[in-house]
């Protein structure tokens, strides 16, 4: 009976209509006259006697049991808005079920794991600007610097704005319709998780941007560098800008039911139990894992971890290319430069508080025995375990999987 159901269509057909007809019967039976349940019944004791025969007796049963459905069920109200109600309940309960145990989608919102993997970015982006730093002519040079990247944007068109929006790119581009300051800047209006529009009023004109991409952790403001005390002439641009989109990738939550994460991993995890004051108890990071449980660990002025006195290079699994860097370079945001305590931090004017856990080489940190220890693989703007320590190990979510957004080199399995 296996075999006919899958070489003939005919039965194929009718054991779906036998099934149909005897799901609507059950649900029916208690208010349906005995008599119409009784023809039903017949009608399908028939069709069910005839799925092992003739093909054309086959097609004459199921045509009886149509017949007779029709004439003795209760038609439902708005059949069809049922089956496409219940079609996609079924959709979303699949959906849901994938999400949950084995791949959930996850978007990358800023820049602590490049070049590995990316967050969003922008040209310009005036948040890069050192304004911790006391050197003001160094704060001025990197000022000039983003007023010039503003200004060499060059916008496409036809096929080449196309292969740029494939690769993630978004290009937003305001021009001031009258002279005056920035009086207002609204909220996003959103439908769903979509952006739709944004409005600034500046000397008393408003002015929309269609469809603004996502910011990350920043918003428009920081990013473009929009000054409230500016007064903007008429045709001067406002907003210039290039925003290249974080990538959106899939999180294997399979594989960790099964083993336990392993270093070098990149892991998604909550943020849920990590005590520091900066750090939201409702989001999830994404980190490469270092540190596994109850191991003692040291960031050494070569940039270099040590996990129980032993030195991790490019040979350590996972650490090719976090070690892959030219030790007689400075570490550099978005390059691969390996790890960076407080020392290294300050010899080179980065962030003065980004390692407080390593301000030295000497220091010795014992994790926890039920937790891990992450760091970003951008080491000079990097938000991790230097800052804030260990998490539980049960926060962990899954490992990255694939890349599906957007398409560029990243795309792929292969950024794990």
């Amino acid at each position: 009976m296996i075999l006919r159901w899958f070489l003939s269509k005919t039965v194929r057909e009718a054991t779906a209509v036998h099934k149909h007809y005897r799901r609507l019967l059950a649900a029916q039976r208690d208010i349906l006259a005995p008599a119409a349940v009784g023809a039903v019944q017949l009608k399908l004791d028939e069709l069910q006697a005839a799925l092992g025969g003739d093909k054309g007796k086959l097609r004459i049963k199921a045509e009886e049991l149509q017949f007779a459905g029709e004439k003795w069920l209760k038609p439902y109200r708005s059949a069809a808005w049922r089956e496409n109600v219940e079609v996609l309940l079924v959709a979303l309960a699949v959906a849901m079920a994938i999400r949950t145990f084995f791949l959930q989608p996850f978007k990358i919102p800023t820049g602590s794991m490049q070049p590995t993997l990316f967050g969003v970015t922008s040209t310009p982006d005036f948040t890069k600007i050192n304004g911790w730093s006391e050197d003001k002519a160094r704060v001025q040079a990197e000022v000039r610097e983003q007023i010039k990247a503003r200004e060499a944007i060059q916008f496409p068109t036809g096929l080449d704005r196309v292969k740029e929006w494939f690769a993630g790119n978004s290009y937003l581009h305001i021009v001031a319709q009258n002279d005056g300051m920035i009086e207002t800047i609204g909220p996003m209006s959103k439908f769903l998780i979509f952006n739709i529009k944004q409005t600034l009023t500046i000397g008393g004109v408003a002015h929309t941007l269609w469809f603004p991409p996502d910011f990350g952790e920043q918003t428009v403001i920081r990013r473009a560098g929009l000054d409230p005390a500016h007064i903007y002439k008429k045709g001067e641009d406002v907003i210039k800008m290039k925003v290249s989109a974080g990538d959106h990738l899939f999180v294997d939550r399979m594989a960790f039911n099964f083993r336990k994460p392993e270093r070098g991993e990149i892991v998604v995890f909550e943020t849920k139990g990590i005590q520091h004051p900066q750090m939201p108890q409702d989001q999830f990071y994404i980190k490469r894992l270092v540190v596994l449980p109850g191991e003692k660990v040291q960031i050494g002025d070569d940039r270099h971890l040590r996990i129980n006195g032993e030195k991790l290079d490019a040979g350590t699994p996972h650490f090719e290319r976090v070690y892959g860097f030219n030790p007689n370079k400075p570490p550099r945001e978005s390059e691969f430069s390996g790890h960076v305590n407080g020392t290294v931090a300050a010899t080179y004017g980065l962030y003065p508080n980004l390692a407080p856990n390593f301000p030295d080489a000497e220091t010795v940190y014992l994790n926890d025995t039920n937790s891990y220890m992450v760091m970003g693989d951008n080491t000079c703007n990097s938000f991790d375990s230097r800052a804030w320590g260990g998490f539980p190990t049960k926060n962990v979510i899954g490992r990255s999987f694939f890349v599906y957004w957007p398409i560029t080199d990243r795309f792929g399995w292969g950024n794990r």
